[in-house]
């Protein structure tokens, strides 16, 4: 995700086609959201356009892990 962010900032800045945010969002809900707040923060990439999304994210994430690692464990 971090990756993602950084060529979508590196695009932005030479105006060209850059990745939609429906896709940085999605794959930040499929557990890409800790690379999204790191982009946010070492990049300041969209930072006001996804920051009341990412703890729900984050919440998201650590619940996926949570529930993948009854079922190993299991």
């Amino acid at each position: 995700m971090f990756c993602l962010m950084c060529i979508d900032k590196k695009r932005a800045i030479k105006n060209q086609f850059r990745i939609s945010e429906k896709k940085l969002l999605t794959i930040a809900f499929l557990g890409g959201s800790i690379g999204m707040l790191a982009a946010m923060n070492i990049i300041h990439h969209k930072g006001k356009k996804f920051k009341s999304f990412i703890p729900f994210f984050i919440l998201e994430s650590f619940f996926l892990l949570f529930i993948l690692s009854k079922s190993i464990m299991l």
